[in-house]
């Protein structure tokens, strides 16, 4: 990968070439060719899609169901196995308002974990709560990851939902999800997974997988806010009820009868995010076009180097070390994790602190939050010495009082 170059393509660096944007795990940069993509459809269309019976909207609709297409290949699915949401929370919820409210019942387990966000254990202990099922959660091991053999000491016959994260956002792990699924089948279970961390970074392959169900977002994976995606099994997708009513979605309606359009468009009530899918499809694009192996790999060095270089500093906690991702935890001992953010503001350091809607996980470590560094392809060696001096002056700074 040509770094210098691929930098070159996001407006946000070249603007300020001081920067060390280490915030990757919330939201990702955007290319210009991302922004192209959203300004050329509000400026040359800019109108609704389907039904228009006019050109602009045949146009807007090409484009709207080409990105679906495009989108539904990035993570080999099929057309009708992408559904368009707000992002990767409102694709998990949706999974457990419609899958879960629907099929569970009193005495069913649903198996979730502490390194989960709260968008992907919280949907699950609603259902619980509303359908009289129970939340298991997996024990975590000495480093806090999910083992397989961990995974089985709580899988039976009544677990009917695991509700996993492929990557946490909190620790950088990489959970054993494929083992996890087959596992899962094998006593008729579904895999929702929280891909929200992976799919930005490493190369799925839905079908490889065999997940049931897949959530992402796009603002993490180089595109635009507000647009997300659920992958499903489509022999799934299709015994789900919609969980909202109205435009778009409906086939027939009468007085006291109606009928909903097939998957995907079932779920996708009102406008669409026709702006937003369009662009998330040329983030994929862009993705491919680096390698998202490339990209992997080289984001594990950025953050071997960081955290090699860390473990120098006196007075540094790193929770992480051995993560296989581009994510580092860390505290300054005795330091609240907001107050030494602050410190590396002033370095031109956008790093992320506090419990990252996760707090099950930041409790297990027995504290109220961490300092967040998250690595992408467009981030260098230098970002790493600028952490490294933000964490080494945060510290010094500190020792002070």
């Amino acid at each position: 990968m040509n770094i210098d170059k691929l930098r070159n393509d996001f407006p946000v660096l070249r603007d300020n070439p001081k920067l060390a944007y280490l915030d990757n795990a919330a939201m990702a940069l955007k290319p210009d060719c991302v922004i192209q993509a959203v300004d050329n459809y509000y400026s040359k269309l800019g109108v609704n899609v389907h039904r228009g019976v006019y050109k602009l909207s045949y146009e807007a609709t090409d484009l709207y169901e080409e990105a679906r297409d495009i989108i539904a290949k990035f993570i080999n699915a099929s057309f009708e196995e992408v559904v368009f949401t707000r992002g990767a929370s409102s694709s998990l919820n949706l999974v457990a308002l419609s899958y879960g409210l629907s099929f569970l019942k009193e005495g069913d387990e649903i198996i979730t974990s502490e390194l989960e966000h709260h968008s992907s254990h919280m949907p699950w202990m609603n259902v619980a709560k509303l359908t009289g099922a129970k939340v298991v959660y997996v024990p975590l091991n000495d480093e806090g990851r999910i083992t397989i053999q961990a995974f089985k000491s709580v899988l039976s016959n009544k677990t009917k939902v695991v509700a996993l994260n492929y990557v946490s956002n909190v620790m950088g792990y990489i959970t054993p999800i494929e083992e996890i699924i087959k596992l899962s089948h094998e006593v008729g279970a579904i895999v929702s997974v929280d891909g929200a961390q992976a799919v930005p970074h490493m190369k799925i392959d839905v079908k490889k997988l065999d997940c049931d169900f897949l959530s992402f977002s796009g603002h993490k994976l180089c595109g635009p806010t507000g647009i997300g995606v659920l992958y499903g099994k489509k022999e799934l997708l299709d015994k789900m009820p919609p969980i909202e009513f109205g435009g778009d979605m409906a086939d027939t309606v009468k007085k006291d009868e109606m009928t909903f359009k097939a998957t995907p468009y079932k779920f996708e009530t009102g406008t669409p995010i026709i702006a937003g899918a369009i662009g998330l499809a040329k983030a994929c694009q862009y993705l491919d076009s680096i390698g998202l192996d490339n990209i992997s790999k080289y984001e594990k060095m950025l953050k071997d180097e960081a955290v090699k270089k860390l473990k120098l500093i006196k007075g540094v906690k790193i929770y992480n070390p051995n993560a296989e991702t581009g994510i580092i935890s860390f505290n300054i001992d005795g330091v609240h994790p907001h107050d030494a953010a602050s410190v590396f503001d002033n370095e031109d350091v956008c790093i992320r602190a506090g419990h990252h809607c996760a707090q099950l996980i930041t409790s297990w470590l027995g504290t109220i939050g961490t300092v967040r560094a998250s690595f992408y392809f467009y981030n260098t060696l230098e970002d790493v010495d600028k952490l490294v001096k933000g964490v080494s002056d945060a510290v010094d700074f500190f020792n002070m009082f």
